[in-house]
């Protein structure tokens, strides 16, 4: 896969550059360390002076990663379709002072263009992922004739009242 190289953020935005590019797992570290065991991402970073006359970035992401069912435990693939805009900050306090909700990064002439991705991907991400026809489910649910667990606790409390 390829490794994009590092950008001058500022002079990327001011120029409205472009770099196209894909990535595998070997280039994404953290996506590894939060559950993944498969990636692979073709981006498009474009710089861009936004709206508010402010340096930037929109980053567009498109692939499937490989989670971990939290029902079923089974391996289980996320496409992916993302869009992200981030405006460039001078430093941390200014992204920290903000008051709005722009995505801000702090701008450096040395930006790596995998971590950019990355941390937009690891954002878009499920907080549980699950199937959306998970056969644990559906053995958990105990099929048509079967109550669940809530509904056998309630009438094991009315059983209880009405004998006292």
């Amino acid at each position: 896969m390829l490794q994009p190289a590092a950008i001058d953020g500022l002079a990327f935005a001011r120029t409205a550059g472009v770099l196209k590019g894909r990535l595998g797992m070997e280039t994404l570290p953290r996506l590894a360390q939060s559950g993944c065991t498969g990636a692979v991402l073709d981006f498009v970073l474009t710089g861009e002076i936004n709206e508010r006359g402010k340096p930037g970035f929109r980053l567009m992401v498109e692939g499937s990663v490989r989670l971990e069912c939290q029902r079923c435990l089974g391996k289980m693939d996320w496409p992916l379709r993302l869009e992200a805009r981030l405006e460039l900050a001078s430093d941390e306090a200014e992204i920290q002072a903000a008051d709005d909700d722009i995505e801000r990064v702090v701008a450096d002439s040395d930006m790596s263009v995998a971590i950019l991705v990355e941390d937009e991907v690891i954002l878009a991400l499920p907080m549980i992922p699950k199937h959306e026809q998970c056969k644990a489910a559906a053995g958990a649910e105990g099929g048509p004739n079967k109550p669940s667990a809530f509904q056998a606790l309630a009438a094991l409390k009315k059983r209880n009242l009405s004998e006292s």
